[in-house]
């Protein structure tokens, strides 16, 4: 088996916090019920019934992507910013490549899906939404360590941005983001007035769905309010957002032709991964807004 410093570091930083959390779990859970090995919990040991997410990065600490960096295993430090941002300060070693830049197909700058990847950004959201990404095109060690407002260690400083032209430039852009079981996705809307309903209503606060199976290839759930349809004859893909009769949300994992409206997809989706996503049976979608920074 091959040796992976990565992971012994890894390894070390959790030795310590894991023992806690399991005596933390048993004594607050143990009256209510009791803990599955499996990671299930409910009344009696019955395991839960929520699907596990697939794919998946590892958050980890600034001190512990501090020792990664000092390994000798290839990694990239991958810096998720705008190149703006980069060109006025970053750790030493990284590469820019914007969170903007990243979509379903794998970067260039990438081409080892074994590569440990280090990734930050400004404060960590933007980290964490690539990281996902880079895990959904099949990265293996996608390791996502924060901010570098919050870095304690060296930094190659450049020339300040002129922030003023930045913000004239840039203005912050609302983004859809769905979790389920656990997984977030960030889909891309549709260029139409419904998905532009949708996120004007969603703007007032998230909202829960409750999903449905119906056939083998989609789950659907009601909205609490009707929008704009824009029908159409559609044969979906897996990870098509569709609006039904105008008050309906669907998930689709393969294809159906019907007359629908679009709302959007979620990118790189395949049939597989989302029936483990979304499991069998009735399951709470939430559905919110995330600003760009």
């Amino acid at each position: 088996m091959k040796n992976n410093p990565a992971k012994r570091i890894l390894n070390r930083a959790l030795g310590a916090v894991i023992p806690a959390l399991l005596v933390f779990c048993t004594a607050a859970c143990g009256v209510a019920g009791t803990v599955d090995p499996t990671g299930g919990f409910g009344e009696s040991g019955a395991a839960s019934s929520a699907a596990p997410a697939a794919f998946s990065y590892t958050q980890i600490t600034q001190e512990t992507a501090k020792e990664m960096m000092l390994q000798d295993d290839g990694h990239i430090i991958l810096d998720v910013r705008r190149p703006d941002e980069y060109a006025s300060g970053h750790i030493p070693g990284a590469v820019n490549l914007p969170n903007e830049n990243i979509g379903t197909e794998k970067p260039e700058e990438l081409p080892d899906p074994d590569q440990v990847i280090l990734v930050y950004c400004r404060t960590g959201r933007r980290s964490r939404e690539a990281s996902q990404k880079l895990a959904d095109m099949g990265y293996r060690n996608v390791y996502e360590f924060g901010g570098i407002t919050d870095w304690k260690g060296e930094v190659i400083m450049g020339e300040e941005p002129d922030f003023e032209e930045i913000s004239k430039a840039i203005q912050p852009v609302p983004n859809l983001v769905m979790t389920v079981n656990g997984k977030t996705f960030y889909p891309e809307l549709a260029d139409n007035s419904s998905a532009e309903a949708l996120m004007e209503k969603l703007n007032s606060g998230p909202l829960s769905v409750t999903l449905h199976d119906y056939g083998s290839f989609e789950k659907v759930g009601p909205l609490p309010w009707d929008l704009p349809r824009n029908d159409t004859q559609i044969t979906t893909k897996p990870g098509d957002i569709i609006l039904y009769q105008g008050n309906q949300i669907t998930i689709y994992y393969d294809e159906n032709t019907w007359n629908f409206t679009k709302l959007g997809k979620i990118p790189g989706a395949a049939k597989e991964d989302l029936l483990e996503v979304f499991g069998d049976g009735d399951v709470e979608m939430e559905m919110y807004i995330e600003w760009s920074e």
